[in-house]
């Protein structure tokens, strides 16, 4: 039997722990169907029912499983890929979203998988046998190597076996043949739980499955793998989750790929009795197609960046795979915020991602641990490499059989609190291993600024200091990251710099620079322009035994970007100081190095520090020892991008003679890069001459700079860890008239060179060529190259100049705001009595009267740039003050009452006027008699904060809550309650309970139960004939009870728009309105502009000439409109003839529709009234799906979703001359726009992931964006893209030109958005 070859396989003899984590990569062959955990109805399992959405009846563990901190004695078992601790509810409330769930989780391939009909079976079982409990042992002993003791006393599996997906029933269609195995195993020794996913090789023949909510609408949602606990206590936040897919290719590579060396295997630490707060993937697989490479020590392998490549089984080699082109991600600790990770398969949970961190670190659980540097066995020079060399990779060992997989292990040696890891072979020291200190009251991450790289630590609730050792030890500063919540772009893309764009990551977000600027995102800078540094200086210094005392002189830096040169001037240093100080040229080194000539292949320090970073030197003087210690701190760019910057010099130097010059030779140094730090070390000698005399020092240098990145971006493999700087001329002069010391520098930085290279460098490279200082330098072939004027200059790049965007209208200053031109650049500035908003470049109106200045008894009149106060009646003052007036026999509120009634007299005046009671006191509910607002006041007369209602609306209750009143119950209340009496008090699922709204009405749509039988009703309840739908489609029922008005208002589920661009988007029953300041989101204003009922809208279009949308319904299986006005109504135009219209394209121009129907596959249009409707094309069409219409030249354009054969197509208005423009190179274009400006025709392809642009004929196609996660519609508007994106549930703009991403907008509700347009307040001509 099978089992019985499973549990009789041989164990080896014990291997050491760091031989057998290579020798565990070294697996050839993929997960055989044979080697699954052995099943079957023979072996005890049950079976779980056929059908589209089953669940096991509760599981009762013999043994309690921990699940996260939980334990849980009972499991469900369901379908759809799926194990929770409780029931599930309807699978349409998670089987068609993204994680994670609202309930707990395990999910192997969380999918809407079908068994009935036969096709597959589920089957699950606990269980205590010798053969299972002894393979799951092997297989976690090997992926926790520190979990070396691990013995299970129970286990439980689950296996689903040749499992299709749900499909729609089609007559005459056969159902798929592609169908699924794969299988969970649970296994627990009553302490610590961990999860087995295991994928054969061909056992995912599907990837995913469509979601039954989109109807017709052709999407496949790949399967979600991962683990989440549910929703928290609080119902309010989620709970920890570790997603592992989100996209196709990363679903295929499960089988593929494996975090324990064996194709197919993958395991997880998913409970403990201990401190766990999320799930901890193992550690020691890697890439399996670099087998014969051993793990990076110290690294976090990148699963993210594996399973996200393409690999398919043709091609796929597990060993021949340049070893270069693997991809490694460090964990990180911003990687564990929040308890959360939904990146695909990198196992940086946000909670505990560390290099190899069950392999050689202290166990909280087990208090157990090995450390590499006590592991004996074979010299593992070569097998293991540094921190310094992680871009190399070594040799694999020889290779070794599958069933090597359980050794037996010795008992580790005991772990020390702070144990330091052995040197490496080649001498270089070796990060220490990091106490683990209290846990911390507040949840934060601090990161002390050690220089070394690659090392994580473990994250928990509390605080945790990682770090490296620093070489210098004086710096206190601390990076401190707040772990309360995951920031994302939306409500922290002002932190960009304003020529940057932001992203989001699965775990946070970062910023990157644009197009022709550098930086770190936060900070960036035109490439090739001169950069300026402004900055003051503070020293306590002692000059050979004279104190010497200074406080914030001035500092001043200019840098020539594309040659590298800087220049940096030191003003009012007293002597002797400033003689003392000029051999210490790393004053001004400090901007060589940061704006360096880069060579190719390396990065200058502003690329990779920004504006914000701590520079430490500690110099020691030869003879002497004299030691100084030098401090400059970057804090940012001002407004007029010059680098701001603090210096402070401490210690002593030696004493230079007056007259006596200092002489630098050129020199190289090797700058260390770690994650966040730089260090260099080196040795320099200095002349100081004077007449004939000419003597030689030295001094000794450590450099150490640290700064902030962004750890949730992926990192880039190839940036090299040492970089040298070469310092070309050094130059130092103080002039005693002026008080000025001076530094000069010229500098490149490259990769280490060993000996001098003869070939001809490019005068890029070493700044012989003969730019324009503000121009950039592009290199051509050999010793070619070419100048373009940095941006803000004009020019040939030989000669550039100034261009003056204030006078040419190319800035971005707005009303009521003042241009200044700059150097390369400008500034806004607000006009009096306005003030920026958050975008710096829009002035809004300063209320003063909104800072409560005025006395409360006064009233404030705002005026522009200024305010002014006046008492009200009753009161005498200033208005900043104010005395009642004792010698009035009226109350304040007749004394406003008059006043107001006085005001009142004049033509056109809106005063309000106070309502007063018989004692002349205010009454409590006061009313705008012009506005129709109204609101609560105390008994003053002020407003009550929130209490003010709009026009029509019911009035706010002021004063004491009243006596609740019963109304008679209606007819609807009634008939339910006597059905509820009939029932027993609680109905069955199929049995019928009226439903009533709030004010007693029927409901619109009624339903049977649970079921998915409805129907419509009218205001009496009566069913309305021919609405009653079958299961999977809802009758769209329109409100037949109007709402109480107090005067003619829209219908209450439409919010007409207002004035300017904005674009509508639609998401599920509703049509969204979000408005556009330019080409910027408005994401505050964001409303819903309709609402239906029972719909599915899908395709949306505007008509510009008589402010009309039109939409497509695909539940409804209808083409409606309605108008943008007041009050306007929706109208149905198209109601038959139609299964799943879809993409939908006005031409305002003809006054014609033109749509899709993907199941008709059918190409029409009509009217825009819905006659004359013809058929345009019902021939070669698969998927049709988006259709735009080029008005003026008289094009149509439409897109074929066919999987075997996509393709994009145009032809005249009329049909004729049809004809494809695009079938190469795409994969599911969802979206397509027309952009009658650029005349350029452009899709978002799901499949590729890519938005690309052509001309109408289908040339010059080119790429816009290559990594859109899954668009499905898409417009154009000025130089922006937005479209709707599923993976996102969100609108997401794109930069025409530069490609970038540059906001987004998610609303609320959580659920997909389907098709987008764009609303002009006029008709765009365009251009032919």
């Amino acid at each position: 039997m099978e089992g019985d070859r499973v549990a009789g396989r041989p164990v080896l003899s014990p291997l050491p722990v760091l031989l057998l984590l290579p020798l565990l990569l070294s697996r050839a062959a993929a997960l055989h169907p044979d080697e699954l955990f052995p099943y079957g109805e023979s072996w005890g399992d049950q079976l779980l029912q056929e059908g589209d959405d089953e669940s096991s009846a509760v599981v009762k563990l013999a043994n309690p499983l921990h699940f996260y901190e939980a334990r849980f004695s009972n499991l469900y078992v369901g379908t759809n890929g799926i194990i929770s601790t409780q029931d599930f509810p309807r699978e349409t409330q998670y089987v068609d979203y993204d994680f994670p769930t609202d309930f707990p989780a395990i999910a192997p391939f969380l999918a809407d998988i079908d068994t009935s009909h036969g096709r597959g079976r589920v089957l699950y079982r606990e269980d205590t046998s010798p053969a299972v409990l002894g393979l799951a042992a092997r297989y976690v002993r090997a992926g926790f190597p520190r979990s070396a003791h691990f013995t299970p006393t129970h286990a439980f599996l689950a296996t689903w076996e040749q499992v299709g997906a749900y499909e729609e029933v089609k007559r005459g269609a056969l159902p798929s043949g592609e169908l699924n195995t794969f299988q969970a195993v649970l296994a627990s020794d009553g302490s610590d739980s961990y999860a087995l996913f295991l994928y054969p090789a061909n056992g995912l023949q599907f990837l995913g499955t469509r979601p039954k909510e989109s109807y017709n609408v052709q999407l496949q949602l790949p399967a979600r793998v991962g683990f989440c606990r549910g929703e928290a206590d609080d119902l309010k936040s989620e709970g920890p989750y570790f997603s592992l897919t989100s996209t196709e290719q990363s679903v295929k590579n499960l089988y593929q790929l494996s975090n324990l060396g064996i194709p197919g295997v993958w395991a997880f630490h998913i409970g403990s009795t201990s401190l766990l707060d999320n799930v901890r993937p193992a550690a020691v697989g890697g890439h399996l197609s670099t087998a014969r490479s051993s793990v990076p020590l110290g690294r976090s392998f990148s699963h993210a960046t594996a399973l996200e490549s393409d690999y398919n089984e043709d091609n796929l080699d597990y060993y021949d795979v340049n070893e270069e082109e693997a991809e490694y991600l460090p964990g990180e600790p911003e990687e564990a915020l929040n308890g959360h990770s939904s990146i695909d398969v990198s196992f940086q949970s946000k909670v505990d991602t560390k290099p190899l961190e069950e392999s050689a670190t202290l166990d909280p659980h087990t208090k157990e641990g090995t450390s590499l540097g006590e592991v004996e066995g074979p010299d593992l020079k070569g097998q293991v490499e540094s921190w310094d060399e992680r871009g190399t990779r070594s040799p694999a060992p020889p290779e070794v059989d599958r069933d090597s997989l359980a050794p037996s292990w010795e008992t580790p040696p005991p772990y020390p609190e702070n144990r330091s890891i052995q040197p490496y072979p080649d001498g270089g020291p070796v990060p220490s291993e990091m106490d683990v200190p209290p846990a911390h009251p507040e949840e934060e991450i601090v990161l002390r600024n050690y220089p070394a790289s690659g090392h994580t630590t473990p994250l928990s609730r509390g605080t945790y200091e990682v770090g490296l050792e620093d070489n210098i030890g004086s710096n206190t500063e601390v990076f401190t990251y707040n772990a309360a919540n995951k920031e994302t772009c939306e409500h922290n893309h002002r932190q960009c710099s304003w020529h940057a764009f932001c992203t989001d990551y699965a775990t946070g977000f970062c910023c990157h620079c644009q197009s022709k600027f550098y930086g770190n995102g936060k900070h960036c800078l035109p490439e090739g322009a001169p950069h300026r540094v402004n900055g003051k200086v503070s020293g306590h210094l002692r000059v050979g035994h004279t104190p010497v005392h200074f406080t914030d002189v001035d500092l001043h830096a200019y840098v020539v970007g594309n040659d590298g040169r800087a220049y940096t001037a030191i003003s009012h240093i007293p002597q002797p100081a400033a003689q003392a100080l000029l051999p210490l040229t790393p004053i001004g080194g400090l901007f060589g190095w940061l704006f360096a000539l880069e060579k190719p292949g390396s990065e200058n320090g502003f690329s990779l520090a920004g504006a914000a970073f701590t520079h430490d030197m500690e110099v020691t003087f030869y003879p002497g020892e004299e030691r100084v210690h030098i401090t400059q701190t970057a804090e940012g760019l001002d407004p007029e991008n010059y680098l701001s910057i603090k210096t402070n010099i401490q210690g002593q130097v030696p004493y230079i003679p007056a007259n006596f010059t200092a002489h630098i030779s050129p020199y190289k140094e090797l700058y260390h890069y770690s994650d966040s730090t730089v260090t260099t070390t080196s040795s320099r000698d200095y002349s100081l001459t004077f007449g004939a005399i000419n003597q030689t020092w030295s001094y000794r240098i450590h450099q150490n700079i640290t700064y902030q990145v962004c750890r949730h971006a992926p990192r880039r493999p190839a940036f090299p860890t040492t970089q040298q700087l070469s310092v070309d001329r050094v130059f130092a002069l103080y002039n005693d008239e002026e008080r000025v010391l001076r530094f000069a520098v010229t500098n490149q930085i490259g990769p280490v060179e060993e000996d001098s290279d003869p070939t001809p460098v490019n005068p890029c490279y070493d700044g012989s060529h003969m730019c324009d200082t503000t121009a950039r330098c592009h290199p051509g072939t050999g010793v070619d190259y070419t100048c373009e004027c940095a941006s803000g200059y004009q020019g040939d790049g030989r000669n550039c100049v100034d261009e003056n965007e204030c006078a040419t209208g190319f800035h971005r200053c707005g009303p009521n705001s003042v241009c200044i031109n700059l150097p390369g650049t400008y500034r806004c500035e607000c006009r009096s009595g306005y003030e920026f908003a958050d975008d710096r470049h829009t002035c809004i109106y300063i209320d003063e009267c909104s800072e409560n200045r005025c006395h409360p008894a006064a009233t404030c009149y705002n005026t522009p740039g200024s305010f002014s106060c006046r008492c009200q009646p009753g009161y005498y003052g200033d208005g900043f003050q104010c005395i009642p007036d004792s010698t009035s026999s009226l109350t304040p509120c007749e004394e406003q009452q008059r006043h107001a009634q006085a005001q009142y007299a004049h033509p056109g005046a809106r005063f309000h006027i106070p309502q007063c009671d018989e004692q002349g006191n205010f009454l409590p509910l006061q009313c705008h008699g012009s506005t129709g607002f109204c609101w609560c006041v105390d008994p003053d007369g002020h407003e009550v904060p929130g209490t003010q209602t709009p026009p029509g609306s019911t009035p706010p209750h002021c004063g004491p809550p009243p006596e609740p009143t019963q109304r008679p119950p209606t007819i609807c209340e009634r008939w339910r309650e006597n059905l509820l009496e009939h029932y027993g008090g609680t109905p069955r699922d199929d049995q019928y309970v009226p439903q009533c709204d709030d004010l007693g009405h029927f409901t619109p749509l009624q339903c049977h139960g649970k079921s998915d039988f409805c129907w419509c009703v009218d205001k009496d309840g009566r069913e309305v004939q021919g609405t009653r739908s079958q299961p999977g489609t809802t009758p769209a029922c329109i409100p037949t009870v109007a709402p109480p008005m107090v005067r003619p208002t829209p219908r209450p589920d439409v919010t007409p728009p207002s004035v300017g661009t904005f674009l509508l988007y639609t998401q599920g029953q509703q049509i969204g309105y979000l408005p556009l300041n330019g080409t910027r989101l408005q994401k505050d204003a964001a409303k819903t502009l309709l609402s239906l009922h029972g719909s599915i809208i899908v395709g949306i279009d505007y008509d510009c000439r008589e402010r009309m949308v039109y939409w497509t319904d695909v539940a409804g299986r209808t083409i409606s409109r309605a108008s943008l006005e007041l009050g306007a109504e929706p109208e149905t135009i198209v109601n038959s003839g139609l299964i799943s219209p879809e993409g939908l394209a006005i031409d305002h121009i003809r006054r014609t529709m033109y749509w899709t129907d993907s199941v008709m596959d059918k190409i029409e249009s009509a009217l825009l009234d819905g006659s004359e409707r013809k058929v345009l094309f019902h021939t070669d069409l698969v998927n049709p799906r988006a259709i735009a219409v080029d008005p003026i030249r008289g094009n149509l354009y439409w897109t074929d979703w066919n999987r075997e054969a996509p393709k994009i197509e145009t032809s005249s208005l009329d049909g004729e001359n049809r004809r494809i423009l695009i079938n190469t190179d795409i994969g599911l274009p969802n979206g397509l726009t027309f952009d009658p400006f650029s005349k350029l025709l452009c899709w978002a392809d799901a499949g590729t992931k890519k938005l690309e642009c052509t001309l109408p004929d289908g040339t010059g196609r080119r790429v816009i964006h290559n990594n859109l996660k899954y668009p499905f519609s898409i417009v154009s508007y000025a130089d922006h893209f937005y479209h709707t994106d599923w993976r996102r549930d969100g609108v997401v703009s794109v930069n025409k030109h530069s490609g970038q991403f540059t906001d987004e907008y998610l609303p609320e509700q959580r659920s997909h958005l389907y098709g987008i347009t764009a609303v002009y307040p006029y008709c765009p001509t365009g251009r032919k």
